[in-house]
């Protein structure tokens, strides 16, 4: 691994590992139901997660549904609390500390290989699509999403990076990965036949919005980590934020509740 791929893992372990991912991601099972769904998950299959978090999403799921599993993640913190949601689960998954860009796995090792949203922040993406591919046996399925760049979280994701430093030279967003031009740039040459669909999350509660934004900020890494970076300059990200919430809520109550569009992309090796 070079220098710079290094220092990138490094950024990327750094980013996930702050906050608390296994609270935010408590919102995300639906996505998961939705791709186990589409790609088949069932008994005796063997499945890799990729950027698997704390497993509650795909990894653990799939495993009760009697598939064999594989959990890779570059932010090993995550593990404890995925092990913790496995033996309440009663199933068995492999955690395994991995690259999106580079999954230490061999080739055409896996039935399905499935990621929610988490492939899609490798910085290398050419790298992170050759690496859904080698690992998938011939004959087998890739599914996996990504925010759409029009959705709330695409439109999150712009706010934040007008407020943040010029990322470094090459940065490719990572919504990009929410458009099917993007998958056939990088997928499609690799002899995988597409198919796209869009779909909706919707995020509710009964926080009230204040509420749901501090936790927000608190768990969600990169908002931690952007604090950290902007300081004082903060405050101006935050208000932002805000009105975007305020913008896209329509719980009757008080209340949060939000919809969030999502691109699922099928692939078949």
């Amino acid at each position: 691994m070079t220098d710079i791929a290094m220092e990138q893992r490094a950024r990327a372990r750094a980013t996930w590992g702050a906050g608390n991912w296994d609270e935010v991601s408590k919102f995300l099972p639906p996505v998961g139901q939705v791709v186990l769904d589409l790609a088949g998950v069932g008994p005796g299959l063997d499945v890799l997660d990729v950027g698997t978090g704390s497993g509650g999403t795909v990894a653990i799921p799939a495993a009760q549904r009697g598939a064999r599993v594989v959990g890779v993640d570059v932010t090993p913190e995550n593990f404890p609390a995925a092990l913790r949601r496995a033996a309440e689960a009663g199933v068995d998954v492999d955690w395994v500390e991995g690259d999106a860009a580079a999954l230490p796995l061999p080739d055409d090792r896996f039935d399905r290989v499935l990621s929610t949203f988490g492939h899609a922040f490798a910085p290398d993406q050419e790298s992170a699509g050759r690496e859904l591919v080698r690992v998938c046996r011939p004959g087998g399925t890739i599914v996996a999403t990504m925010w759409t760049p029009e959705g709330y979280f695409g439109d999150m994701f712009k706010l934040v990076g007008g407020h943040m430093p010029p990322p470094p030279a090459g940065f490719q967003p990572p919504v990009l990965w929410g458009t099917e031009t993007r998958w056939r740039e990088l997928v499609e040459p690799l002899g995988v036949e597409l198919e796209f669909r869009r779909e909706l999350l919707v995020y509710e509660t009964e926080d009230d919005p204040e509420t749901f934004f501090s936790k927000y900020e608190r768990d969600f890494g990169p908002l931690v980590v952007a604090r950290g970076v902007l300081g004082d300059g903060f405050a101006a990200l935050q208000s932002d934020l805000r009105a975007q919430l305020a913008s896209a809520n329509t719980h009757p109550a008080g209340g949060v509740r939000f919809e969030a569009e999502y691109l699922v992309a099928i692939g078949r090796v």
